[in-house]
């Protein structure tokens, strides 16, 4: 039915990084012997100052032996900092009972004085579904110059909806120094301050340029991580390990990041893809990473098989009932062999629903243009924007007049199974805004500038409207 018409590296391999088991994540750091061993027992920095001077002086000689200064964490007092973290009263910081207002409780006008220096950005998915939220040292002001309890207020507010499901986080560690530094004291406040959800829910976390006093901090908060957390962290010397897990094109590295690492000799790695590259598809039967134009080419359909074998699979009562679909990773290496399989105009054989939801929804992150239109993607960032009581028919116009028609019955038939999707909510725990910070950035986005929290926002907003008017949209 045509659509109404309407009227105004080297070193240990790096497995399991895809999973949804929680497997260990191997350190990146493992072959750089110049960095010093900070393995020791737990239970020792619990009990003893005594053993963290212990643990500075030993960092301190393994340094002085290689003939190499110490990485710099704070500029030249590496030592002082080392000596004040020794000083402090440890146990008191373990289990310090200062509590910081819990999200909603400051009034989100109250974060524009944080959210300019942009410290925190949510960058769009990885290549596994998850998303990616970065944070810059860099960007961090002065301490006498912002309020770390208001910080912490607005990274729980700001990333609330966005931990709910796996994502993966990155910590740009170059940058910070004595003078924007939180103390030893608010960081653990701080990790303790972020209930479970954020911790179960991160797959990978990512530590770029760390040293040596960073490694230290990890292993004064091995006390306060879980077995599980830990395996999670992995150290990034170089961009260039970065881009083997997540393009670095997508993240807005600032440009003294780029300069730092080529001090230390990196390279920083050309982009993988971009939007003026020639569309060349290596198969005939190719699903992913082609428009839906070649699809409807060679397959003869408006709606990609890939999409309606997906959405059939997870239209099943016990599929739509499970509990987090759309916000769980599957098994990369399974997901890879899907793919492959969907590539070649076979039909996927599922074993889940999360395969078949993460390959809907790395289906759509890799068309080579957005279902959205890249078109469009001005005027649905700009949705926040549009009165209320004209929302409704400046989306109807968006979605009925200005989309081509290809792409309006692939998102109807998206959206409206969607639907089906929010009927078993109560279920599945996914409504209409959890299933916009799924789908959102997947539908829309640049092919100039690369996604930010302040273009999520819109985009979140815009899917979430589409969700819940869509029998108004879509008409029958």
């Amino acid at each position: 039915m045509d659509k109404p018409q309407f009227s105004p590296s080297k070193g240990t391999p790096v497995n399991n990084f895809g999973t949804d088991n929680d497997e260990p994540y191997p350190s990146l750091s493992d072959y750089h012997d110049y960095e010093p061993n900070l393995e020791f027992d737990d239970s020792e920095l619990q009990h003893s100052t005594t053993v963290l001077a212990h643990t500075v002086d030993m960092i301190q000689a393994e340094s002085n032996s290689m003939g190499s200064p110490i990485s710099d964490f704070t500029d030249d007092n590496f030592e002082e900092e080392l000596a004040e973290a020794c000083e402090e009263n440890l146990d008191s910081l373990m289990f310090c009972s200062t509590s910081y207002p819990e999200v909603g409780d400051t009034a989100p006008e109250k974060f524009s004085e944080i959210s300019r220096y942009g410290i925190v950005d949510v960058k769009g998915d990885d290549a596994d579904g998850r998303k990616i939220i970065v944070v810059y040292a860099c960007k961090l002001p002065q301490i006498k110059e912002i309020d770390h309890g208001l910080l912490l207020s607005y990274l729980k507010y700001t990333l609330e909806s966005y931990v709910k499901q796996d994502y993966s986080l990155i910590y740009f560690h170059h940058g910070l120094t004595s003078k924007n530094k939180p103390s030893i004291g608010w960081l653990v406040q701080a990790y303790k301050a972020f209930d479970r959800n954020y911790k179960k829910n991160l797959k990978a976390l990512y530590l770029v340029h760390p040293t040596s006093f960073l490694k230290f901090v990890s292993q004064l908060f091995r006390p306060l991580i879980s077995a599980k957390f830990g395996k999670k962290l992995n150290y990034i010397h170089r961009l260039k390990e970065l881009n083997e897990f997540i393009p670095i094109e997508k993240l807005d590295i600032p440009n003294e990041v780029i300069e730092h690492d080529k001090k230390l000799g990196g390279e920083v790695p050309v982009s993988r893809t971009s939007p003026d590259s020639v569309f060349e598809p290596t198969c005939p039967t190719q699903q992913f990473g082609v428009t839906l134009q070649y699809i409807r080419d060679q397959y003869n359909v408006i709606i990609p098989p890939i999409v309606k074998q997906c959405i059939e699979y997870l239209d099943q009562p016990d599929a739509l009932e499970t509990e987090g679909i759309f916000r769980r990773s599957a098994n990369a290496n399974k997901v890879k062999s899907l793919k492959e399989i969907a590539n070649t105009g076979q039909k996927v054989p599922f074993d889940d629903p999360h395969e078949a939801a993460v390959l809907l929804k790395k289906f759509l992150r890799e068309l080579k243009e957005p279902l959205l239109t890249y078109e469009l993607y001005d005027e649905i960032v700009q949705f926040q924007s549009w009165n209320n009581d004209e929302r409704l028919r400046l989306v109807s116009i968006l979605v009925m007049e200005k989309l081509p028609e290809d792409n309006y019955k692939v998102l109807k038939y998206i959206i409206r199974f969607l639907s089906r999707v929010m009927e078993r909510s109560d279920l599945n725990k996914m409504n209409a805004q959890n299933l916009a910070v799924v789908f959102g950035p997947n539908l829309v986005w640049s092919d100039s500038v690369s996604m930010s929290l302040a273009a999520i926002g819109p985009i979140n907003m815009f899917t979430q409207f589409l969700l819940v008017h869509q029998n108004e949209i879509f008409m029958i």
